[in-house]
């Protein structure tokens, strides 16, 4: 499960988060995603609008709702989580409600092992 985690400190964190999420409105969270990610250091708010029409959204839609009050209140449910959580940066992972300290393929799969061990 993805959940959004915009950091203060990056000035167009929210903007992206707020832009995939009317991406997702129309279908297209994942592709508006992987875009935003591959393209991290040059974004700007005219390429998030590029984003969306290169993924043929309804450009009028996808306006509105990227400043709509629903999605802000998605950002923020989970920002106010991922804090209770104790989520500090991106990216953060948990595995069944464990956060993964050590990112490598090794401490991923020790971990999934785990889990299933466990069962």
């Amino acid at each position: 499960m993805y959940k959004n985690f915009p950091l203060k400190n990056h000035r167009l964190a929210l903007p992206a988060a707020q832009a995939a999420l009317a991406a997702g409105k129309q279908g297209k969270f994942w592709e508006y995603h992987d875009k935003v990610f591959e393209n991290y250091n040059k974004l700007s708010n005219e390429l998030f609008d590029q984003f969306a029409r290169e993924l043929d959204l309804d450009m009028e839609r996808f306006r509105k709702e990227r400043v709509s009050p629903e999605i802000m209140a998605l950002i923020n449910r989970d920002l106010r989580e991922g804090s209770r959580i104790g989520v500090r940066g991106t990216p953060t992972i948990f595995i069944n409600g464990n956060r993964l300290e050590q990112r490598s393929p090794e401490a991923f799969s020790a971990a999934i092992e785990s889990e299933l061990n466990r069962k």
